[in-house]
């Protein structure tokens, strides 16, 4: 898939609403809002939409939005599944309809009040599915508990330290402390108060885990003709992946000879395959982060340090402004936003727009990713 879409498209519109632990606004009123700004921003009518994509999680349907927002006739829509893990393949559905000439003019969305809203796993009215029928009765019963698990076995497979998930948890909260719009922006992190928060499912803290948010995301997406008549500088979607690897057990990773061997090296090397670029080449990451673990697992998976080199990667401000890899720089879920990765997508493009409130110098080229541990998906988005 890469291969095909390179540079044939372009996101050329984002827009948000406010995230905070609790708005007043249905999830669909918000999915509406997010949209119309999106389309503001890129200069493009609602009439002019013609594809949607989102999650399977989301609530809100392009039905209801395409009445609600003034769309015209609707010729592509497709959800992706597994929460966090298919952010950035809405994008890559959207490109690659566009890229086909299926649809003209794209939007994808995420709208979520988790922060008000309820935990998926306290419904026990429902069957739960197959991989949780393996976890859930002895105990695994949140994700937390899922990533702790994992987390716990790549500490001792690879001397990972607490000191090394601090780091990931202190460049996201030092970048959302820059961006007014990150629900912890007035909220500074020191090491004390990590070392001594309340535990969550050990070893994860409080500080590894993700905020709870209410809030919605969207993004345009065009052919690049198009794009350059738009009233935003265009980022081009260089390249797209989705991976699930063989024998994949959800974040446990129960069946697989190496459970630290995720979706995101399924991922990565689809990816890579199809870009002209290398991760030499990225200026600035937004790699999700759900939980802190997760990114020196993805660290590696997407080939920026050898197997078992992610904890120590994060050493010396490697995360940080001017550091190896720039990371998160909105906030990302464990600082700015928890709405299943889709902020990521809108700070990769300010990124490349020149706009992030915490810019790294020159960028033009940024790695988007959605969740490890979860079928997972990724961008590489250029300027």
């Amino acid at each position: 898939m890469g291969a095909t879409l390179k540079d044939a498209t372009a996101i050329v519109g984002i827009g948000q609403t406010p995230f905070a632990k609790r708005l007043p606004e249905s999830e669909k009123r918000l999915a509406c809002r997010a949209i119309v700004a999106a389309l503001d921003d890129a200069g493009i009518a609602p009439s002019e939409v013609d594809a949607f994509a989102s999650y399977t999680m989301e609530e809100t349907d392009e039905v209801e939005i395409a009445k609600s927002i003034g769309a015209g006739d609707v010729t592509h829509f497709s959800k992706v599944g597994y929460g966090g893990g298919g952010s950035c393949a809405t994008v890559a559905h959207l490109a690659a309809a566009i890229a086909t000439g299926q649809a003209s003019v794209g939007v994808a969305w995420r709208s979520r009040k988790r922060g008000s809203g309820p935990r998926p796993w306290t419904n026990t009215r429902v069957q739960l599915p197959t991989p949780a029928q393996w976890t859930r009765p002895f105990g695994l019963l949140r994700p937390a508990d899922e990533i702790g698990m994992l987390a716990r076995r790549y500490m001792h497979e690879y001397g990972a330290t607490r000191d090394h998930f601090f780091n990931v948890a202190l460049a996201c909260r030092n970048r959302a402390n820059q961006n007014p719009a990150a629900m912890m922006y007035d909220r500074p992190l020191t090491r004390e108060m990590y070392m001594t928060a309340r535990w969550i499912s050990e070893p994860l803290c409080l500080f590894d885990n993700c905020l709870e948010t209410d809030g919605a995301l969207a993004c345009v997406v065009v052919s690049a003709e198009r794009a350059r008549d738009c009233r935003r500088r265009p980022v081009y979607v260089h390249a797209a992946a989705q991976g699930l690897p063989a024998q994949h057990h959800g974040m446990v990773n129960y069946w697989n000879d190496d459970p630290l061997t995720g979706p995101a090296q399924a991922a990565a090397r689809h990816l890579w395959k199809g870009a002209d670029l290398g991760p030499q080449d990225v200026d600035v990451a937004q790699i999700y982060d759900a939980f802190t673990p997760l990114i020196p697992l993805s660290l590696e998976g997407y080939g920026f340090c050898g197997r078992g080199e992610g904890a120590a990667f994060t050493e010396g401000g490697a995360l940080e402004i001017g550091g190896r890899l720039p990371l998160n720089t909105g906030g990302g879920g464990l600082s700015e936003a928890y709405v299943h990765g889709f902020n990521l997508i809108t700070e990769g493009v300010r990124q490349l727009r020149g706009t992030s409130t915490a810019q790294v110098p020159d960028a033009a080229t940024c790695l988007v990713t959605a969740g490890e541990g979860v079928p997972t998906s990724a961008l590489l988005l250029r300027s």
